[in-house]
């Protein structure tokens, strides 16, 4: 990789991180190219970026983005994972560390704050983006449905008791 590639590179996560909601930063020793294609696909699917550089590099990338604080956990083969979500990339991050032990969680950062290795896991478990607006969507449809159930009830209890003497009626 020459310089122009290297200043590329740099460039390109830097404005990456910075748009980032969370950074995970994991070592993959041991990592077959298999297992690393599958993490990259699982990451793509949900909306994330899984990368590895050189640790010099994405310190360098870190520069001047909310997650400076993490470039200590840069120390051996580590890659990067990020996504605009804050809950997507820790949630993949994780769930592909629970079934495969080569892959160690170092920590991360959401946003300007610094995460230990159980601080992405937890953040790992909370729902994500999508998931909060289908609940929320429903909390304020359920009260909407309810009020017409309400409304409607003492019509519809009216022509019951409508129809019901009307069968007498027609009985009679």
């Amino acid at each position: 990789m020459d310089r122009a590639e290297k200043r590329e590179l740099v460039t390109d996560l830097n404005d990456a991180l910075k748009g980032a909601g969370s950074v995970v930063v994991a070592h993959y020793a041991g990592i077959t190219v298999a297992q690393m294609n599958d993490l990259r696909t699982k990451m793509r699917t949900a909306g994330g970026t899984v990368k590895v550089a050189k640790n010099r590099l994405a310190k360098i990338a870190l520069q001047g983005t909310g997650s400076e604080s993490i470039i200590d956990l840069f120390k051996g083969q580590t890659l990067i994972a990020y996504s605009e979500d804050p809950v997507t990339a820790p949630k993949i991050a994780s769930d592909f560390a629970k079934g495969n032990e080569k892959l160690i969680i170092l920590g991360g950062a959401m946003g300007a704050t610094a995460l230990n290795a159980d601080g992405v896991k937890a953040l790992a478990t909370l729902p994500s983006l999508d998931e909060l607006r289908a609940k929320l969507v429903g909390m304020i449809a359920t009260p909407a449905t309810r009020i017409a159930q309400v409304v409607n009830a003492p019509a519809a209890s009216v022509a019951r008791v409508i129809g019901a003497y009307a069968r007498k009626d027609e009985a009679a």
